[in-house]
């Protein structure tokens, strides 16, 4: 588990950023997905001693692709010079929400919980509901000063508070979301040592824990959507 062989490679890839480049150091690239893999494995481990519904995933299962959708982007480099994987208790996927992990060199790197999808307008609806419901709680949740001195709630918004809900709700300005996220940035030197990453990380993880619990109570009983 070598985060720095990591790093070499993706801040080689963001600097030849080509098809050629790519293909010709499969095996530089095979290499430090496998150290990302053996990190996430870590992760695993830790994060399973608070959340134990994360233990028996396949780190391989849970990360993304680096090739980018360019059809409608100005930016045309076929590649994310990133590893990125979400580990949540049904892999990869957006819902239940978990914990994401991005590496990207450059100190572009972060922590993340909760939601980051927004085109689920069942998903959006069912934590709109949950948050009107419960507006006590989720505020209690996100303005612990634990909470508050390390994350901050974003997301899509709409500009206003949707019609059927009172603007006199105490979460009213959440209301507006599509979509309820938190991150944590991470610069490159705290990526140097991966076995102090991955304590830092987890401590992190845990503290997101009672903002992903809540989503994934309001989130009881979604089913992504098929093909």
């Amino acid at each position: 588990m070598d985060t720095n062989i990591i790093l070499k490679y993706l801040s080689e890839l963001d600097k030849n950023n080509n098809r050629d480049w790519f293909h010709e150091h499969k095996d530089q690239r095979l290499v430090a997905q496998k150290e990302f893999e053996e990190l996430i494995q870590a992760l695993i481990f830790e994060i399973g001693k608070f959340d134990a519904s994360i233990l028996l995933h396949n780190p391989k299962d849970l990360t993304f692709k680096m090739v980018r959708d360019t059809r409608f982007s100005h930016d045309k480099t076929p590649y994310n010079p990133a590893f990125r994987c979400h580990i949540s208790s049904k892999g990869k996927l957006p819902v239940p929400v978990g914990y994401f992990l991005m590496i990207k060199p450059g100190n572009q790197s972060f922590l993340g919980g909760g939601l980051f999808a927004d085109m689920f307008k069942d998903a959006t609806a069912l934590i709109r509901d949950y948050i009107y419901e419960n507006s006590a709680e989720f505020l209690s949740i996100i303005e612990h000063p634990l909470f508050a001195e390390n994350f901050k709630v974003s997301g899509t918004s709409l500009k206003n508070v949707p019609k059927e809900f009172s603007t006199e709700c105490p979460a009213a300005e959440y209301l507006k979301y599509k979509s309820w996220y938190i991150e944590y940035p991470i610069d490159d030197t705290a990526l140097c040592d991966a076995s102090s990453f991955v304590d830092f990380a987890s401590e992190k993880f845990l503290q997101m824990r009672p903002f992903n619990d809540f989503l994934n109570k309001a989130l009881e009983g979604f089913v992504m959507p098929t093909r």
